[in-house]
């Protein structure tokens, strides 16, 4: 068995022979390429996105979702509206579900996906897994509350019926970024501790 060896050329010296170098490498080097699990989603978070903005007004956690038929055209959207309207069941998951319910025209929202800013609630995740959602895509980790992997895991529970995928981190960092300045902005509104 023979072994490759490096051949020593006469003019530049030791190293790969020059018809075996490769030719120029382009001007520019592409950038890192697109997460083929999560791109897909993008648009549709950026539409969750802007439907969290309208929590704002109300002094509601900015959280957006809204729910895809299999065509991709949406169904229904939702934002928190705890606040809004005192109930605290009005998580912008619960909003969406029931819109796109009324839509179809049915409970079972089979083959359709939600698509939320935050990681769900168990609240929440019960409700996904009970409308037979086939899909739920969501952007920020909720490590204090949620239900879909970080915390708890009840969408995903191998003793249901019925378990949806998850697909997690779409616009993460965005998502993050909304929560975060809302709670800094609420933070900031609270009055200083008065010294004694």
């Amino acid at each position: 068995m023979q072994r490759a060896t490096p051949r020593t050329d006469p003019a530049t010296g030791p190293g790969p022979h020059p018809e075996a170098t490769p030719g120029p490498r382009p001007a520019s080097t592409p950038g890192p390429r697109p997460d083929p699990v999560r791109a897909p989603w993008v648009p549709a978070m950026r539409l969750a996105l802007a439907e969290s903005a309208l929590a704002l007004p109300t002094g509601d956690v900015p959280v957006g979702a809204i729910v895809l038929a299999p065509s991709g055209d949406v169904l229904g959207r939702g934002h928190n509206e705890r606040e809004a309207v005192g109930d605290p069941t009005a998580h912008a998951e619960i909003l969406a579900i029931r819109e796109a319910a009324r839509a179809v025209g049915e409970w079972r929202l089979t083959d359709c996906t939600l698509v939320v800013t935050l990681e769900p609630c168990t609240m929440c995740a019960g409700a996904i897994v009970l409308s037979r959602l086939a899909r739920v895509v969501y952007g920020a980790l909720d490590d204090k509350a949620g239900a879909a992997g970080s915390l708890w895991d009840v969408i995903r529970d191998r003793r249901l019926n019925h378990r949806p995928e998850v697909v997690p981190g779409v616009l993460a960092e965005d998502c993050a970024t909304a929560l975060t300045a809302f709670f800094d902005d609420r933070r900031a509104e609270k009055p200083a501790p008065e010294s004694v």
